[in-house]
């Protein structure tokens, strides 16, 4: 299994990668949250395992509790916030045709990090 990939809310874990898909554990530290993003080259599904929390997905915001998921369409706006006091896990799966971390539109970011556009490669 890859090592830990630390950011400031926490950090990821590669769990599959191929060429349809990529597949990640992540985890989201009590109080934190992702940047808002899209993506413009694949979709997500994210499937909640442990801890509470809230979905931006577009405008709205939804609930996630343990054995919930919820999927992200390419080119949708979405972030992920812990809402809860222990720290919340999900498994994301990606479907696309590309799964770099060069295909995030940052939109706004909580820990200074740049606002970005994806690359087009």
């Amino acid at each position: 299994m890859e090592e830990k990939n630390k950011r400031p809310w926490g950090f990821y874990e590669v769990l599959a990668e191929e060429p349809d898909h990529k597949v990640k554990r992540i985890t989201v530290y009590a109080g934190e949250r992702l940047s808002l993003q899209r993506h413009l080259r694949r979709s997500e599904h994210w499937h909640l395992l442990k801890g509470t929390a809230v979905i931006t997905l577009d405008r709205k915001e939804i609930s996630l509790r343990p054995g919930e998921s919820i999927d992200i369409p390419k080119g949708i706006v979405h972030r992920l916030r812990n809402s809860g006091k222990k720290d919340a896990v999900l498994i994301e799966i990606q479907r696309g045709e590309y799964f770099g971390e060069d295909d995030i539109e940052r939109l706004d970011d909580d820990y200074g990090r740049d606002l970005k556009k994806p690359s087009t490669k």
